[in-house]
């Protein structure tokens, strides 16, 4: 298929797994789901595992990287992850080989007919990064899992045509939510996770002069809701709130075409 698109099988602290298709390649970003489960939710967005060209993982937490290992396993799909994440992730490897592609966070690679664009992210993990995919002439930009930003990823993410944006929390939600404190500290962190102000914060920096599409992400069941996530987004870039996407945990978000 020509052209560029994307969607997500789920995202959210239970699991989280981004499809990005350029021309006759398909990558999965994470894979944070049972080998079941990700089977299920590929075949509900027209896919099976082996129509995938490898899986890519941001980081070696449970909710991203789970499954990535088995499905890799199962299905002989080369998995491209930052020395950090595979040192980590050592738990999630399978008796069965799987091969492995170290990245540098800061180096672009090819997979295809995709150029998939690294950049490292402050976030409590070894190695972290998020991603920018494109096809040459379009582009995806991914941030989740993130508890702050710099200029770097403002950098990486200007003038995409997509752009899939972690609102994890509502500040307010969090600070009065059932979380212990000290887990609140963690998400609130500077290690943590986006909350909705800083995620709109980051699109008034931005050039989205190309934007079709924007996605928030990773939303918190018990600190946040998607009609908060929408109101601070569309606030940000001036537009009506139905116009920004919601990626659901269970539900996650049907294709878009860039």
């Amino acid at each position: 298929m020509a052209g560029m698109r994307f969607a997500s099988l789920g995202s959210g602290s239970a699991g989280n797994a981004t499809l990005v298709e350029a021309g006759a390649t398909r990558l999965l970003l994470d894979c944070g789901f049972s080998l079941k489960e990700t089977e299920a939710r590929l075949a509900r967005l027209g896919l099976h595992p082996e129509a995938l060209s490898g899986i890519v993982v941001t980081h070696e937490h449970d909710d991203h990287a789970r499954g990535a290992f088995k499905l890799a396993a199962r299905y002989q799909l080369p998995v491209w992850l930052t020395h950090g994440t595979l040192t980590m992730s050592a738990r999630y490897l399978p008796t069965q080989s799987v091969t492995l592609h170290e990245v540098d966070a800061h180096t672009p690679f090819h997979v295809g007919d995709m150029q998939v664009l690294p950049f490292p992210v402050p976030h409590d993990a070894r190695e972290p990064a998020q991603f920018v995919f494109s096809d040459g002439a379009r582009k995806l930009g991914v941030l989740t899992d993130v508890g702050s930003l710099t200029p770097h990823i403002v950098q990486m993410l200007n003038a995409c045509d997509a752009l899939l944006l972690e609102c994890n929390h509502d500040l307010e939600l969090l600070r009065t939510g059932p979380y212990a404190q000290s887990l609140k500290k963690r998400v609130g962190g500077w290690l943590g996770h986006l909350d909705n102000q800083t995620s709109a914060k980051l699109l008034a920096q931005l050039d989205c002069s190309k934007l079709k599409h924007v996605v928030a992400a990773h939303l918190s069941e018990k600190n946040n809701t998607p009609i908060l996530a929408k109101q601070a987004l569309s606030a940000a870039l001036r537009c009506e709130m139905d116009w920004i996407g919601i990626a659901a945990q269970t539900e996650g978000l049907d294709w878009r075409m860039l």
